[in-house]
């Protein structure tokens, strides 16, 4: 009989790529690792690993055996949400990946709700990159990512998570209130020659920011590069710098710097993503819904964003 636990070992190689990332994202030794990946070759009685170079790869034997422990664990979890759906109350533990603007703007109303409808249901919330995030609820790192898309960006397709829509979040040119120095720009094409602010190169918000900028005729100047967008909001209010903001990251207050419009009005698309197994999960689906009720409160949130836009 093969050793689920093995099996599952098995399957993180695959995933991760190397004993050190197996070890790691499951708190174990590399040498504990081999040792238990060693006893389930002797119980399949196939090998499964082979040295290449430095690292080690899958037999063929390995692959089908990955492909079987894949279904096994999506049978394990089906069955899981089918029994605690059972439940009079909701409990259990939810860890959910969150995107930088998304910890700051959605998670402390919505654990709220949580808090006070289901107080028997813990939530563990870990900022991630939302391509991170995607891989690591699809690696059972975590139960729900919230992510983001930005106009003309795809993001990777695992074919073992759903997806829901949240939000569609207004992007817009965020300069300071004062003229500050020689930072004052009310269009795109003005901010041509002023210090920008951006998320680090590689991200997809960068790609597109740099992109709209080609688009408008000019090469962004950016000075700084930041994922935290609450020090983008600092560096903009204090007339240093120039960025794209999205409405959310507002959170429902007035925003402290001026909005300009963009051209096209251009919007991210904010979304949740789970493993389809586990989906139907009672905890899953009440963080679903508060994150829902979340994103949407107040509902007048754009509105007070474009109020203030027109106020000057």
């Amino acid at each position: 009989m093969l050793d689920v636990r093995r099996l599952r070992l098995l399957r993180e190689l695959k995933i991760r790529g190397t004993l050190a990332g197996v070890a790691e994202a499951l708190a174990y030794s590399p040498s504990a690792v081999s040792q238990q990946l060693a006893l389930l070759e002797k119980e399949a009685g196939a090998k499964l690993l082979q040295r290449v170079g430095r690292r080690v790869q899958l037999t063929p034997q390995a692959e089908i055996l990955v492909e079987h422990t894949t279904h096994l664990l999506e049978r394990l979890e089906r069955a899981e949400a089918e029994m605690t759906a059972s439940l009079t109350t909701v409990s259990g533990t939810v860890r959910v990946a969150v995107f930088q603007s998304a910890a700051h703007a959605v998670i402390p109303r919505a654990l709220t709700l949580l808090s006070a409808q289901f107080p028997e249901l813990r939530v563990e919330i870990t900022e991630r990159e939302p391509e991170l995030g995607l891989f690591e609820v699809s690696a059972r790192d975590f139960d729900l990512v919230m992510a983001e898309q930005y106009p003309g960006h795809t993001r990777a397709h695992w074919p073992d998570l759903d997806r829901v829509d949240l939000a569609s979040d207004a992007l817009r040119l965020a300069v300071p209130r004062r003229r500050t120095g020689r930072v004052s720009a009310p269009t795109l094409e003005e901010a041509a020659s002023l210090p920008w602010v951006m998320e680090p190169a590689g991200t997809a918000s960068r790609q597109w920011a740099t992109q709209l900028c080609r688009s408008a005729g000019f090469e962004p100047d950016v000075r700084f590069e930041t994922a935290d967008l609450v020090a983008h909001i600092r560096l903009i209010e204090s007339g240093n710098a120039v960025g794209i903001l999205p409405d959310l990251v507002w959170a429902g207050d007035k925003p402290s710097v001026r909005l300009r419009e963009l051209p096209g009005r251009p919007h991210r698309t904010v979304f949740t993503a789970a493993r389809r197994s586990s989906a139907g999960r009672p905890g899953v689906l009440a963080v679903r819904d508060a994150l829902a009720r979340a994103v949407a409160w107040p509902s007048s949130r754009e509105t007070a964003v474009v109020r203030d836009i027109t106020t000057f």
